[in-house]
């Protein structure tokens, strides 16, 4: 039985990390030219985005119906590997649920035959077992520690794991991703910063868990479609999410603040020379850093006490069109006072309402 885990584990595994997610081909273009305007432009990868598709900075490509990016499998999860990646989230738990329970057999009986009740005490001698004599695998001291660590390991497994597999449950079940679901939080908010009027109705979700369920896990294991033409509920446009990530994005730009650098910044995650709060409140996140020198014009979209995220101004004719976006510390840019957007407070700095 745990071998069966085993090979159904590592397939899953494998499967996720060599299969990958599929990516939106190089210079796409959707088939209508007038649809261009509801999409976004890669520079990188010298094509539209596709509806439901982000650029992965880590891969270097737009990504089809991508989640997330994951160190574990050195690959995104995405519209071709989601069901091998979320069935891996399933069987690892499991796996590590049945190894839980020998190990605690395997203790609690190797322990039981060596226990020795005295008038006074009550003794363990890891010795030898009282009881059996010969046991099938010799179990000392040494082994004992070994299972009880791994049994740790184990639990720990089942735990964490466990945990990202109702995560993505949760997401499959609507017909989201994690970033699509981050997506409709801020059209929620969007929407209520600047009361509109407007509702925001997800185009992907069928209404139907088990219709949502069948769009990632199929009988022959390949995903239904070709992760860039989707199927949307009644009343929604095709391109409803791509309108909405436009809006955002402008809204965006009208949100952040022009900095400039006060002080030089290497790029490092923890710096040392920027204060105490700066080297104990650094962002935990992969998003990158971006170093800074003295004079740069930085573009700030998000901010935390001590840290600010934004994307630093470059000459596009001189550096290609490469965006050089990260956290830099707080301390080491002051606001522009010239600037025409200078009122505008900072994502994530928001005013009560």
């Amino acid at each position: 039985m745990l071998l069966n885990w085993t090979v159904m584990i590592l397939y899953n595994y494998f499967s996720a990390m060599f299969v990958g997610p599929g990516y939106v081909p190089l210079g796409w273009t959707p088939e209508k030219s007038q649809d261009c305007m509801y999409l976004q432009y890669c520079k990188v990868c010298q094509s539209y985005k596709a509806p439901r598709s982000h650029h992965c900075r880590k891969c270097n490509r737009c990504v089809m119906k991508m989640d997330h990016h994951c160190p574990w499998i050195n690959n995104c999860c995405g519209y071709q590997n989601h069901a091998s990646f979320t069935l891996f989230l399933l069987l690892a738990p499991l796996g590590c649920i049945h190894a839980s329970f020998i190990f605690v057999m395997t203790m609690y009986t190797q322990l039981y035959n060596r226990i020795s009740f005295g008038w006074s005490s009550v003794k363990i001698d890891m010795s030898a077992a009282k009881r059996d004599p010969r046991p099938i695998i010799p179990f000392g001291l040494s082994a004992f520690a070994a299972s009880l660590f791994a049994l740790g390991l184990a639990l720990g497994t089942t735990i964490a794991v466990g945990m990202l597999f109702i995560i993505q449950m949760k997401v499959i079940l609507t017909n989201k991703t994690s970033i699509e679901s981050w997506i409709e939080e801020k059209a929620k908010d969007r929407i209520q910063y600047y009361q509109t009027g407007e509702t925001f109705i997800f185009p992907y979700d069928m209404g139907s868990k088990w219709k949502n369920f069948k769009q990632v896990f199929t009988w022959s294991g390949i995903p239904e479609g070709d992760g860039l033409d989707w199927p949307v509920r009644d009343g929604c446009h095709q391109y409803s999410l791509t309108i909405e990530q436009l809006k955002q994005k402008a809204d965006k730009r009208v949100r952040s603040v022009r900095y400039q650098a006060v002080e030089d910044y290497s790029g490092v995650c923890c710096p040392v020379t920027k204060g105490v709060g700066t080297f104990f409140t650094t962002p935990c996140t992969e998003e990158p850093r971006i170093a800074l020198s003295k004079g740069d014009l930085i573009l700030a979209t998000r901010g935390l006490k001590h840290w600010m995220y934004g994307e630093k101004i470059l000459d596009s004719a001189a550096d290609g069109g490469i965006r050089e976006r990260g956290w830099f510390p707080r301390k080491c840019v002051e606001k522009c006072q010239y600037d025409s957007e200078a009122d505008q407070p900072v994502d994530g700095e928001k005013k009560n309402r």
